[in-house]
């Protein structure tokens, strides 16, 4: 795909332009400059601008779901020409973070095995720093993540998207409430993963940007992972922190409710990352064919 169109099916996600800069990794200006070429290139407008926020025009909704079709179909063709490039055998120690462990890995590494199952695969858990370190250590081939390298020796690959949310039981005193402010977090008992956690690190810098400390919030206990907290979270009146993927399946058997943050959305890329020495395959055929699967799962 062209990355002008890239830029724009980004900036129609978030119907903000500061945020698909944040998400692309480019600067605002950048993304202004290739949404003009790709009106240009149209000669049509996508995007009606209001003030902070854009909208999409008729013409913007369309390509956007052109766009959309063919995101996912050029993502079919690169996994079927991985399919192509060779028979795998051998084996694959995967590390992952807790969070990608328990919700993400389980359904992408079974039909990950019925396509290769000459590949044994071995799988460690723990949180991002402890995996990082595994793959320094040459103890795992590849780290799944959520949080971005800060090893210039190491490379990191986005696979996919994750929310971190506000979730309270269903029984709690806060269920009978749909938004929460900012400032509320300073006063709610809160619930959050440990030190060393991706889902910390990711909302501890989310809350920075809203000049939040998040030594000034009203913490009642950090815990290890994220089944700890949901089950701390049936006799609490309070809130966590967490995954959105981690609590699907308690929000729709309804023990569960999210709660909107007013203002403030968390969102974050999940990695895979790897490091030179890992040749044990063709990882880039690999990565194509894990993309292609975890988007399904």
């Amino acid at each position: 795909m062209d990355y002008r169109d890239l830029v724009f099916l980004a900036v129609a996600a978030n119907m903000n332009i500061s945020r698909a800069a944040e998400e692309l990794h480019i600067s605002q200006p950048a993304v202004s400059k290739h949404i003009k070429e790709m009106e240009s290139k149209m000669g049509i407008a996508l995007l009606e601008r209001r003030g902070n926020r854009v909208y999409l025009t008729k013409a913007g909704e369309k390509a956007f779901k052109h766009l959309n079709i063919i995101k996912q179909q050029y993502s079919e063709m690169e996994f079927d020409l991985a399919q192509t490039m060779s028979d795998f055998k051998g084996s694959l120690r995967v590390g992952a973070s807790s969070t990608i462990a328990q919700y993400v890995l389980p359904a992408v590494l079974a039909a990950f095995h019925k396509r290769y199952p000459e590949i044994k695969v071995s799988l460690l858990n723990g949180n991002s720093v402890e995996i990082e370190n595994l793959l320094l250590e040459r103890k795992v081939d590849i780290a799944l993540v959520e949080n971005e390298s800060s090893h210039s020796n190491i490379n990191y690959y986005s696979f996919m998207k994750d929310r971190v949310v506000a979730v309270t039981a269903t029984n709690s005193v806060y269920a009978g409430i749909d938004e929460i402010t900012p400032a509320e977090l300073n006063k709610i008992p809160l619930l959050l993963r440990e030190r060393g956690s991706g889902t910390l690190e990711v909302t501890e810098r989310a809350l920075q940007k809203k000049g939040i400390d998040l030594d000034t919030l009203n913490i009642f206990m950090n815990l290890g992972t994220t089944e700890a907290i949901k089950n701390f979270l049936e006799n609490f009146d309070g809130i966590a922190l967490v995954s959105e993927w981690a609590v699907k399946r308690e929000v729709i058997d309804k023990r569960l409710k999210i709660l909107d943050i007013k203002g403030l959305k968390i969102t974050r890329e999940l990695h895979a990352h790897w490091v030179a020495w890992t040749q044990r395959f063709s990882f880039s055929s690999f990565f194509h064919w894990f993309k292609y699967y975890s988007e399904r799962c």
